[in-house]
């Protein structure tokens, strides 16, 4: 996409230092470091935040679907990744020559997105947003052929690159086997006059010398390369081996010669392909870039959210990364934000005390929506919602400018100016103290003015405040809520929580007195407040005290209720044993035909059960349960044989009562023909059947059953 393209899908920010102050930068150094290589870095410095619904998408999904990919477990192929801008350039100049390691690293990135290309040849379906980065390309194998006829496994230029350089390397070869011979007897002769030096031979100028003492130079013909530095030592070429020397110096140049010749040939050849070499790095380094934004989101928990076009923030459970890691690293716990702005209340006024957490929110948020829009998952829970702005302004922090000579309240209406000028509908905005820095009186004046322009533009925006004007406004101007970050009075400590639909105290009287300011003074301060404005803020912190005590109760009434649960299980796991019983002994009347004393006892035993069930108290239960529980071993025990393969042999009969036809419903009498027993139909659950028998409920097979009168 072309450079002007680009800069009219971006955010536009206001002012310049607006990604600064949220920590965008240390959000992409974060993705910096989880990066392969030097491509993906390059893609994070020149990642931009887009306004676009399909781009942002698309960014998302593929994000995503690595996120999915890493955490299957399922390998995806960027072992070598190497930056080549050098090497491309040098294609793009004719002539130009690649060394072999240049050529080796083309090579090498040529077969690392082969190896991407045939990835999506098994996994097309799974990661169809990830596929498309590599679907308007194709993998072009002559490229490596190319360099793999020229270059061998070592980097060197093959013996077979061409005949002259294969003509010229047997010479070499054979010189210096020619050389070595010479050189050794020419070592053997000079050992037998005792004049060569501990090292015998080296090399000097590329020349192979011998090394011998110096006081014996003057006796060997030959030339002298150079001394040691104590002088003790000449390092002579032996006249024998002068001429070989020379002609393997003439062949090595001329091999030199070739080499080069070779290169530049397969560099031209190599050169057609710059192009499309080009995009094999672009396609590295985008997938490196997203395995970054992949591997970072694995790391603080973030979720693909649902995106809409038309702006709008529904954040659940979310919180600010940068927070989340320096939490997690000293152990301390990070409280989830939940806010939802959309086109009925679009902007929110956070009240509360000092060092509550209201900044923290409007960062929060701001933050969240920058990485959104720059293709980041964010760390909120996926049921989050949120649309998509072409404007961010952000005015936070002592804003004095010396160079300027603005005050810090001069400073916030220039930002504010500008805030006034272009927010649009689709401008989302965060101010930070809305109207502080000068008179409180006057300062709230112009920052309820601002905030009402802003709400007429339908602007979507946070600010944090103080003023009680601001708060009181909140309930009267539409678009306008109130929230406010939860505090313990009791403790004075501030619990990070925000609570939207209602302004917070900022609990200034209740602070002074915790931090053992005199009550003679506090009660004074008290007088030279508007009574209206002490008699507010004391109504804000009652509200919160009382539904803190609520929001506890609540919790003891859960806790309650989770205990009555669990007595409910057991009550039903119970009721299963005695209707367990009930069949055993019932299957037992049929086989033992009524006439065995045990089973008489055994229905009187579970009448009683079932009476004591229902009359006794839940601390005395598990004693029943235990009775219960012994009679189905006698049970089991006296009737060892299935019921069924009994009930097969019999044929009952029914003399007193009439079948009739209809539809098996609750609460017809029924004939159980096993059992040769009538009563009422309870329910019935797939092929099973639940009968009540007196007080017994039994579970018989559906089939068993026919309609009486």
């Amino acid at each position: 996409m072309q450079f002007w393209g680009i800069l009219q899908q971006m955010l536009r920010t206001y002012p310049n230092t607006t990604l600064d102050k949220l920590e965008f930068e240390k959000i992409k150094e974060q993705i910096a470091g989880h990066c392969k290589s030097s491509l993906g870095k390059k893609q994070v410095q020149v990642m931009y935040i887009s306004t676009e619904y399909i781009e942002i998408k698309k960014w998302l999904e593929q994000t995503h679907e690595f996120k999915s990919l890493t955490q299957t477990g399922t390998y995806f192929p960027l072992d070598y990744l190497v930056d080549i801008d050098k090497e491309l350039q040098l294609l793009g100049i004719m002539n130009a020559v690649l060394s072999e390691d240049q050529l080796v690293d083309v090579k090498k990135t040529c077969l690392a997105v082969r190896s991407v290309f045939n990835f999506f040849k098994h996994e097309e379906v799974l990661y169809p947003n990830l596929r498309s980065i590599v679907a308007d390309s194709y993998y072009e194998k002559k490229i490596v052929e190319l360099i793999d006829t020229v270059i061998d496994e070592d980097k060197l230029v093959r013996d077979r690159a061409s005949k002259e350089l294969a003509q010229i390397r047997g010479d070499l070869s054979k010189k210096r086997t020619e050389l070595n011979k010479v050189f050794n007897k020419v070592i053997q002769k000079y050992q037998q006059a005792k004049i060569i030096a501990d090292v015998e031979q080296s090399v000097r100028n590329g020349r192979r010398v011998i090394a011998i003492q110096a006081e014996s130079k003057r006796q060997l013909g030959g030339i002298i390369h150079d001394e040691s530095d104590s002088g003790k030592t000449a390092y002579i070429e032996p006249a024998e081996t002068i001429q070989l020397n020379n002609d393997i110096f003439d062949l090595e140049r001329a091999e030199g010669r070739e080499v080069y010749r070779v290169l530049r040939q397969l560099s031209a050849d190599i050169s057609v392909y710059r192009e499309l070499i080009s995009v094999y790095q672009h396609i590295l380094s985008q997938f490196d870039f997203i395995q970054a934004k992949a591997a970072f989101a694995v790391r603080i928990g973030a979720s693909y959210p649902v995106l809409k076009e038309s702006p709008e923030i529904k954040l659940r459970n979310a919180y600010h990364p940068i927070l989340w890691m320096r939490n997690k690293q000293s152990g301390k716990e990070t409280i989830p934000l939940t806010i939802h702005l959309n086109q009925e209340k679009r902007i929110l006024v956070i009240s509360g005390p000092n060092a509550g957490g209201k900044t923290i929110c409007l960062k929060t948020v701001a933050l969240l929506q920058v990485m959104l829009q720059s293709g980041m998952l964010i760390p909120a829970d996926e049921r989050s919602e949120l649309g998509i702005f072409s404007q961010l302004y952000l005015d936070i922090g002592d804003a004095q400018s010396i160079e300027y000579e603005l005050s810090t309240y001069s400073s916030h209406l220039q930002t504010m100016k500008h805030f006034i000028e272009f927010a649009d509908s689709k401008t989302l905005f965060f101010v930070d103290e809305l109207g502080s820095g000068t008179d409180p009186a006057l300062g709230g004046a112009f920052a309820e003015v601002i905030l009402e322009r802003l709400a007429e533009v339908k602007s979507f925006g946070v600010v944090t405040t103080h003023y009680l004007n601001l708060k009181i406004m909140a309930n009267k101007v539409k678009g306008i809520m109130n929230g406010a970050m939860s505090f313990d009075e009791e403790k004075l400590l501030p619990l990070y929580q925000l609570v939207v639909g209602k302004p917070g105290s900022s609990y200034t009287f209740s602070i002074a007195k915790r931090s053992g300011l005199p009550e003679s003074m506090i009660n004074r301060a008290k007088t030279l407040v508007d009574i209206d404005h002490l008699r507010y803020d004391y109504l804000l912190s009652m509200v919160e005290i009382l539904e803190k005590k609520v929001k506890d109760e609540a919790e003891v009434i859960l806790q309650k209720e989770k205990e009555i649960q669990v007595g409910k299980d057991e009550v039903s796991d119970l009721k299963g044993k005695l209707l367990k019983l009930g069949d055993q002994m019932h299957a037992l009347q049929i086989n033992k035909k009524n006439t065995s004393p045990f089973v008489k006892e055994a229905e009187r035993q579970l009448q009683k059960l079932l009476r004591d069930w229902q009359t006794k108290k839940e601390s005395e239960k598990e004693v029943v349960a235990e009775q219960t529980q012994v009679w189905i071993e006698k049970i089991e025990k006296a009737n060892p044989q299935p019921a069924k393969t009994k009930a097969k042999e019999a044929t009952p009969q029914m003399p007193q009562y009439e079948y009739i036809e209809g539809e098996l419903l609750p609460g017809k009498r029924v004939y159980i023909r096993k059992m040769d027993k009538v009563g009422i139909l309870d329910s019935i659950k797939g092929s099973k059947a639940i009968v009540m028998l007196d007080l017994l409920k039994l579970t018989v097979a559906k089939d068993e059953l026919r309609l009486v009168k």
